[in-house]
């Protein structure tokens, strides 16, 4: 008899909990793939606060090359740093509005969408900015690993699915049994 709100292994509560992609990071962030290792993963230059990549040092830097529209931005950042990194619009309009609002930034209207070209007293940060862009600290070992990492973990998550939509109650035990015992020899792997 399954309760009023259904169980998890329901399409629709799979889709919902499972059906996106779900990056290999820790609860704590991506640690482990940036510079430095270990717990935080990012550090030195072009971090912002909480050791994560600074968006407006980013912003100015990719400005720097060219005007681009905010996705474009993102889409940028994601490509240069093997995917690793892609800040959200939540992240990257705000930042866009906050350096526009400073005047080091312009909007221009193109097609029906905004581009974003630096300005006069922009171009100072923007340079500083370019010198040390966070896209800087992804070495190609880095983005490679973070590859092999997601391509698994996508691998892992198909195969979940396919347990949860189409297992037994008992085979879909088995699947949490073993996601238990792989969560456990991850960490240990961390204690060595």
């Amino acid at each position: 008899m399954r309760s009023r709100h259904g169980s998890m292994f329901d399409a629709g509560a799979w889709h919902r909990g499972f059906g996106g992609f779900i990056p290999p990071f820790p609860p704590g962030g991506r640690g482990g793939w940036g510079p430095g290792h270990g717990r935080g993963g990012w550090g030195g230059k072009g971090t912002g606060r909480g050791g994560r990549p600074n968006v407006r040092l980013a912003v100015l830097a990719l400005l720097h090359e060219r005007p681009m529209h905010g996705y474009e931005m993102i889409q940028e950042l994601e490509t240069r740093t093997g995917g690793i990194w892609r800040p959200s619009p939540g992240s990257i309009y705000p930042t866009l509005q906050l350096l526009e609002d400073e005047g080091l930034i312009a909007a221009e209207e193109q097609g029906g969408r905004k581009r974003f070209v630096l300005t006069d007293a922009g171009r100072p940060e923007a340079e500083t900015a370019a010198q040390n862009a966070p896209w800087q600290e992804y070495g190609d070992e880095h983005v490679s690993q973070a590859q092999e990492f997601r391509d698994a973990a996508i691998g892992i998550m198909d195969a979940l699915r396919q347990v949860g939509f189409n297992g037994t109650a008992e085979q879909r035990s088995q699947a949490l049994e073993v996601l238990t015992e792989t969560r456990r020899k991850l960490y240990a792997i961390l204690a060595d």
